[in-house]
């Protein structure tokens, strides 16, 4: 909705891009009449296997052969120009609304965005950075650990890491903009200043912590899971090394909020 405060931070984030000497390119989805459903009509021409429709195996042999719906090849490249993705959104459901999830869908293409040989910090957008940037219906107080929707690092793993760490991005830290619809005038404009701001130096930013790959055992008889030695080894430390990865423990404070310190 162009009166939107989810419209009126896109709107900072052009100009201020732009205005750093960044080429900018926007997907409104909702302007766009984006289609939402991974559906057989994402594949021109003849399906490999239309008596068995598998979409991830069928878009996959597209995307090789250049047979993917023309909507879907634009956003490739756009992606593909992309050093910095920014996902900006009203927070759904404690997800994503049903448009974005579509575009998620049917955009991250397994081949062109991911492969098993692919994925996390091996990813294959492991050069471009990625950060999820939305508004609440509640306040701050409502998702911290002890307030009534839960911790914010909880909803965002799967996001952060299952969709965008996944696919390889570097994940920089969320821009959140707390309950605006209870916020006066002043302080939105405040708060579309301090994302300005931020996006001054956005691309010097340093990502959020993952668990690395290389702690797993990448392997089928393995399990893909974190390797024997690791384990007896984060057996003596306070917290576990991500929301998903907790092994019984405290999680990490703000893994899904704030960037990992530098060493």
């Amino acid at each position: 909705i162009p009166s939107s405060f989810n419209a009126a931070a896109k709107d900072a984030a052009v100009q201020t891009l732009t205005a750093q000497g960044y080429k900018v390119l926007v997907s409104d989805l909702y302007t766009m009449k984006f289609q939402p459903s991974a559906t057989a009509a994402d594949i021109k021409g003849d399906l490999k296997d239309p008596e068995h429709f598998v979409y991830n195996d069928e878009a996959c042999a597209a995307w090789k052969e250049g047979r993917l719906s023309d909507d879907i090849k634009e956003e490739h490249n756009k992606l593909l120009e992309a050093d910095l993705v920014i996902f900006q959104f009203p927070m759904y459901w404690f997800s994503v609304p049903g448009i974005m999830k579509g575009w998620i869908d049917r955009v991250l293409t397994q081949g062109f965005a991911f492969s098993l040989q692919n994925m996390y910090d091996n990813g294959i957008f492991k050069d471009k950075k990625a950060l999820l940037s939305f508004t609440t219906g509640g306040p701050e107080s409502m998702y911290l650990p002890d307030g009534i929707n839960g911790d914010i690092n909880i909803m965002l793993y799967p996001l952060q890491s299952g969709v965008l760490h996944f696919c390889g991005f570097q994940v920089l830290a969320p821009q959140i903009f707390w309950s605006v619809a209870h916020t006066p005038p002043d302080a939105r404009k405040a708060l579309l200043q301090a994302w300005q701001t931020r996006l001054k130096g956005i691309m010097e930013e340093q990502p959020l912590s993952f668990a690395p790959t290389e702690l797993f055992d990448l392997t089928f008889q393995g399990g893909f899971r974190l390797r024997p030695e690791v384990k007896e080894a984060r057996a003596v430390q306070p917290y576990g090394l991500t929301p998903g990865h907790h092994l019984g423990k405290r999680l990490p404070p703000d893994n899904q909020t704030k960037p990992a310190p530098r060493d």
